[in-house]
């Protein structure tokens, strides 16, 4: 396993012990769902993100890392001449710009002021914000860890 490979695994184990934290926090109500999600979005976010980003370095194979992964196939480093973009990448530019990936990518951490905007199809009724919750990102480092594995694996056949 390389060095890209190994950060993306514990970069995900990292965001793992959060949702479980904040998934204790929520059965135990320790505070708000509001509350929790403030508290754990960002951080839960940046681990999956840094292990999303050490997995497209572990793809991209750059002669060296770099201190910090990139956080998306647009921060990748240049294609050396001649080389063709992977499979994988192209994949993941797909899921960036529309999939469960580009969701990930564009959360934020929730506000209290949430029902500020309404829902063009009914003037009358507010839009709720979208609510960032433990079994969301649950969900993501499930994904993350389901394509890492099937790409890892096709990988390792290289």
């Amino acid at each position: 396993m390389s060095g890209a490979r190994a950060r993306a695994n514990h970069s995900l184990y990292l965001a793992r012990i959060l949702i479980r934290s904040w998934q204790t926090a929520q059965a135990e109500q320790q505070a708000s769902r509001l509350a929790l999600a403030q508290a754990f979005t960002c951080a839960t976010r940046d681990h999956l993100l840094e292990a999303y980003g050490w997995f497209l370095l572990q793809i991209a194979a750059p002669d060296s890392l770099p201190e910090a992964p990139p956080r998306s196939c647009a921060e990748l480093p240049q294609l050396s001449p001649g080389k063709a973009r992977s499979g994988e990448i192209s994949e993941f530019v797909l899921l960036e710009n529309d999939g469960w990936l580009a969701q990930l990518l564009n959360t934020v951490r929730p506000s209290a002021g949430g029902l500020s905007s309404r829902d063009p199809r009914n003037l009358a009724a507010p839009v709720a914000a979208v609510e960032s919750s433990a079994e969301q990102f649950a969900e993501w480092a499930d994904a993350l860890a389901e394509i890492f594995d099937r790409m890892g694996d096709s990988l390792d056949e290289y």
